[in-house]
């Protein structure tokens, strides 16, 4: 059965906080989206998979190997596997999707 969702529908996270929802998934591709709002830099993040990152709304601020990143929407990037990056604080509405893949 084939199953419609809405991408733009959900709890928005409190503050220093986010709330991540997979999408899809199978063997080699995740598909998840993330609302985040955080004013305090979060988790450091070494992953095991590439990661190809999209903001859909808000504005944000990574750390991405060591340097200081501004986001818009619209504005996406691809993360290596192994890169070091996290997110250094967002605005309240921040919503990104990424496409994790092995």
């Amino acid at each position: 059965m084939i199953h419609i969702d809405n991408l733009y529908k959900g709890t928005k996270p409190t503050e220093n906080y986010e709330i991540f929802s997979t999408l899809f998934h199978n063997e080699t591709l995740k598909i998840e989206s993330i609302r985040s709002n955080m004013k305090r830099p979060g988790e450091l993040y070494d992953q095991d998979q590439d990661e190809w990152v999209l903001l859909l709304e808000g504005e944000a601020q990574l750390e991405i190997a060591d340097e200081i990143r501004n986001i818009s929407p619209g504005d996406y990037l691809f993360l290596p596997k192994h890169t070091l990056h996290r997110v250094i604080s967002t605005s309240e509405n921040a919503l990104w999707l990424c496409i994790f893949s092995s």
